[in-house]
């Protein structure tokens, strides 16, 4: 009878192991989860870039103030009559 009892004991452990420890046990479904966390904000980031990026070619198709930032800011570019300053900011020692 004692067998008996080990014997179901070991049967009920085997049977629960790939419930806790197999392909789609707790533990995998934990790691799977905090992977899906990081993923989605990896997304929602570059899903913000995207967006920006799609903003400034819609600018840039139909405006032209956003091709006039660029030349002031990329090139140094100014309009005819405007006075040109620079500011310098000093490293902290």
């Amino acid at each position: 009878m004692r067998s008996l009892t080990v014997i179901f004991i070991l049967l009920i452990l085997l049977i629960q192991y790939p419930l806790w420890a197999g392909r789609g046990g707790w533990y995998n479904v934990i790691q799977l989860t905090s992977k899906y966390e990081v993923q989605k904000k990896i997304n929602d980031e570059l899903k913000k870039q995207n967006n920006a990026l799609r903003a400034e070619v819609n600018d840039l198709k139909k405006g032209t103030d956003a091709i006039e930032e660029r030349a002031r800011e990329e090139l140094g570019m100014i309009k005819k009559g405007e006075t040109y300053f620079q500011v310098i900011n000093k490293a902290k020692q």
